[in-house]
């Protein structure tokens, strides 16, 4: 089974064959007791349009591959060979005895209930309730601008706008203070930059934490951020480090600035089995703080601390100099010192 087909299964359908059925149930969502944990109100969704989750009681939530890993405490890979056990033939799917008929794209094209997310429009950020949105995450509104747009949108006939951070196929993460959700199709977000080849890639679990690495940036050093010496990959989702995997391939150097929790943990395994020397944890920059926007916001009404970049936490005391010697001028190594 590939990555796609896993997460092409209904999640509605993978929890009733564990006998968990919505306690309310809508044409386009469900409402569940947490399969992960206990709770007295049904508090976790599921969205049937997108075939994506959401615990509102801890904030977490992605796809069928992401619920697995959860509930079995695996990575990727550990929950498609559980998946995988549902196959007992080559045209029907089975869990516990269910048995669903093979999938047929174009028919289920049609009987699919229409995606909940209608987009109206989507146009450049100035919207003052989303960049307030920003600063309350520390996060500097005049940074954000090339990255994120703001996109209006309805849910049922009601009308919303958010955030709206464009994936490598077309989808869009979308947050405000009241909302963490996408559109379809969910996917990885690579930037590059025109004209450049870098040998590095920065690898982030989500477009708020690429922003807060932008704001560390440039509040460290303002006349020379260095935001072009490295291309980023930002997963949009732990489930979707399968997806980073290939085009990681193309990096003598990869920085995993992951969660620190342990699905970040074990898609940064995910990497570091793949490429081996090649990819370094930096979570430990940020240790004792969930992820890296969580570090932001709690510092940034201190004084400015500067995070030292990756290499030089592990440098020996020759090798890191050097290093940052070839990578710098002469003339410019003091005002762009390598730090997060």
């Amino acid at each position: 089974m590939t990555y796609q087909e896993a997460n092409n299964i209904s999640i509605k359908d993978y929890l009733e064959s564990l006998g968990i059925l919505p306690v309310v149930d809508k044409l386009y969502y469900g409402m569940y007791h947490s399969p992960l944990r206990q709770d007295d109100t049904p508090s976790f969704k599921v969205d049937y349009g997108v075939n994506l989750w959401c615990d509102f009681g801890t904030g977490e939530g992605g796809s069928l591959i992401d619920l697995v890993m959860k509930q079995h405490e695996c990575n990727a890979y550990g929950a498609i060979s559980r998946l995988e056990q549902g196959y007992y033939s080559a045209d029907t799917f089975s869990f516990q005895g269910k048995n669903i008929t093979e999938r047929n794209p174009a028919r289920e094209e049609r009987k699919r209930p229409a995606s909940p997310v209608e987009i109206r429009s989507i146009q450049p950020l100035q919207n003052p309730a989303l960049t307030n949105y920003l600063k309350s995450r520390g996060i500097a509104p005049e940074v954000a601008t090339d990255y994120v747009q703001e996109m209006y949108y309805r849910v049922n006939g009601k009308p919303l706008f958010a955030l709206a951070f464009k994936n490598n196929a077309g989808g869009y993460e979308l947050r405000n203070p009241g909302y963490k959700g996408c559109t379809s199709p969910k996917d990885i977000t690579r930037i590059q930059f025109a004209g450049k080849k870098n040998d590095a890639c920065f690898v982030f679990e989500g477009f708020m934490d690429y922003l807060s690495f932008l704001t560390i940036r440039h509040k460290n050093s303002p006349a020379y951020p260095c935001i072009d010496w490295q291309d980023y990959i930002i997963l949009n989702s732990t489930a979707n480090v399968d997806k980073a995997l290939y085009p990681l391939g193309e990096y003598e150097k990869i920085h995993c600035l992951l969660d620190n929790d342990e699905a970040g943990r074990k898609a940064t395994q995910a990497i570091l089995k793949e490429y081996g020397w090649r990819v370094r944890d930096a979570s430990h920059l940020y240790s004792g703080h969930k992820d890296l926007n969580d570090y932001l916001c709690q510092k940034s009404s201190q004084p400015t601390e500067r995070m030292q970049q990756p290499e030089k936490q592990t440098q020996s005391a020759k090798q890191p100099k050097q290093e940052e010697k070839n990578e710098q001028s002469p003339g410019e190594k003091r005002k762009r010192g390598r730090r997060l």
